[in-house]
């Protein structure tokens, strides 16, 4: 296993109601939304598992018995699965807050969108972020963003020197992937209550040590019913990406 991952946690944030999605897949969480007959966040748990990240925090919320129910503590994946179930919406923000007696053991954790797949390798980011030595480090991509999302401006060595919101998107641009490594001073960041962690935290963040690291793989998020669809023609992909210790080479 690779010492850089070897004691890291991954805090996956699945509580959102996913009311977009729900004329498709009804009152079922998100995160368990079928992607080739199986549900969605296998395909994240097989990621982290392959690269050696095997205790895992679930910050569930909406439907927080089923999700339960249908994972267990993890063994079917030969990993660990903690859960910090939020009493009321929270927020990304508050759900990494609410989760902090989980992570007292460890200096820096992943924390991934629950509806959302990178191609990546966990451990470039990690090493990314422990290089730089901030706050937060997140993981960007480029896209040509049609004004869909807002984008992530750069200075010098990866820092984040702010965001452009939605409305303001450029023709192409590099995107949050909502896949980040947090140093425990996140915590000083985080506020008591439901929050944000794109609109409450990080613009308070680039004077403390935020950046950014790009990557080059596929990503889908199921958000929305077209994503999904979408979602279910990349799954031979998808699969084989979670079925990979690493990423080999830019696919593009």
């Amino acid at each position: 296993m690779d010492s850089t991952l070897k004691d890291m946690k991954a805090v996956l944030l699945v509580g959102g109601l996913g009311t977009r999605l729900r004329p498709v897949v009804g009152s079922t969480p998100k995160p368990l939304a079928s992607v080739g007959n199986r549900p969605f966040l296998e395909l994240l748990i097989r990621q982290l598992r392959q690269q050696g990240i095997r205790r895992l925090v679930l910050c569930t919320g909406y439907q927080a018995e089923e999700m339960e129910r249908e994972l267990g503590d993890g063994s079917a994946w030969d990993v660990s699965i903690e859960y910090s179930r939020e009493p009321s919406p929270m927020g990304t923000a508050g759900a990494v807050r609410f989760a902090e007696p989980l992570l007292r053991d460890v200096q820096d954790f992943l924390v991934m969108n629950g509806d959302s797949f990178m191609e990546m390798d966990f451990r470039e980011l990690a090493e990314f972020h422990r290089r730089c030595g901030g706050v937060a480090s997140m993981a960007v991509f480029c896209i040509k963003n049609e004004k869909r999302y807002g984008t992530v401006k750069l200075g010098d060595e990866g820092r984040v020197a702010g965001f452009l919101e939605k409305s303001e998107g450029e023709a192409e641009g590099l995107v949050n992937a909502g896949i980040y490594v947090f140093n425990r001073r996140i915590f000083d960041f985080l506020p008591g209550g439901p929050a944000s962690l794109e609109k409450d935290v990080f613009p308070k963040l680039p004077a403390h040590g935020l950046f950014a690291c790009e990557q080059h793989g596929v990503f889908i998020d199921i958000g929305t019913p077209d994503d999904y669809a979408r979602a279910q023609l990349l799954f031979d992909r998808l699969n084989e990406a979670a079925s990979r210790k690493q990423t080999l080479a830019r696919l593009d």
